[in-house]
């Protein structure tokens, strides 16, 4: 066994295809699928399931996919680590990617900002998803770190820090009466026709259970997994949507919409930066957990702060 195999492990699952996994590891399909099958000799069981496309992988292969996991993460980190005793802290190198719920993905333009202001060798990948989906990226190491809601739901297993309070407000074109409102309630808030992301995404959930809080039943006539398209509908259509209150900052000063804030009853959650707790932890993730401590505290003298 050696990494080579482990790689193309993880490729194929990630791409769900032979020739696009061998692509991605610059081999060729035959090489891929050979270097496999001696991966299942040497370990005594089928890991794919075989057929003239890729059906997926047998429960053995399921277990030995996660051990190839954690250990290319290890890999990863002790090279990164022995790169950095090596050469210095701050000619650390490498990839780091970030997971992000999609209200959060202006604070993680910040965050990538320090970043890059600070280690110049570091490579970001940033990567929108729900919190499900970042709590399943940790764990099958799809995903370094996660930008997410940390006291809302459970985040078990994870080492967090806070970035933000996540703040709400009804966002309307300059044209639509309640513009001239200094504040909404929930309950007002429901009676616009509304904008506002998919249900699987914990934004909405946090929504819902403030309308229902409230007994409001919102109108909701358009459903999206991106902010700039509730913006865009906002801005269209003549819908309202509610959405974080630093959207305005990031729509900037030119902007035709209107952010009400919805203060009865005044509902904010922890956003924050999430890792999987382990010992020892990878460089880059120790960076960017300081990296977020770092914009907490710059935030912190905005309406933002923790």
């Amino acid at each position: 066994m050696d990494i080579r195999q482990l790689q193309y492990l993880s490729a194929l699952a990630r791409e769900k295809h032979f020739t696009r996994a061998a692509q991605a590891c610059n081999v060729t399909q035959p090489t891929l699928s050979e270097r496999i099958r001696q991966l299942e000799e040497e370990l005594g069981v089928a890991i794919v399931e075989r057929g003239q496309r890729f059906h997926g992988f047998t429960a053995e292969g399921e277990r030995v996919l996660k051990w190839a996991q954690v250990i290319l993460d290890n890999w990863s980190a002790m090279r990164q680590e022995i790169g950095q005793l090596r050469e210095g802290e701050g000619q650390l190198g490498g990839r780091l990617t970030i997971g992000v719920i999609p209200s959060a993905l202006p604070i993680a333009a910040r965050l990538s900002k320090i970043l890059r202001a600070t280690y110049g060798n570091v490579d970001l990948v940033v990567l929108s998803g729900t919190s499900i989906e970042i709590l399943r990226g940790l764990e099958d190491f799809s995903i370094d770190v996660g930008l997410t809601y940390l006291d809302n739901e459970p985040i078990n297993g994870l080492v967090a820090r806070p970035v933000y309070r996540e703040r709400y407000c009804l966002f309307v074109r300059g044209d639509d009466p309640l513009a001239r409102l200094k504040s909404v309630g929930w309950a007002e808030a429901a009676s616009h026709p509304l904008a506002l992301l998919t249900p699987n995404m914990q934004n909405r959930r946090i929504i819902d259970r403030a309308f229902t809080a409230v007994g409001a039943r919102p109108i909701i006539k358009v459903e999206t997994n991106s902010l700039m398209n509730l913006c865009a509908n906002v801005r269209e259509t003549g819908l309202a949507s509610i959405m974080p209150e630093y959207i305005q900052q990031t729509l900037g000063p030119g902007s035709d919409l209107v952010p009400i804030p919805i203060d009865t009853p005044d509902v904010q959650h922890a956003v924050g930066l999430v890792a999987l707790d382990r010992s020892p932890m990878p460089p880059l993730v120790t960076i960017a957990l300081e990296m977020a401590v770092r914009l907490g505290d710059d935030l912190k003298s905005t309406t933002l702060g923790i």
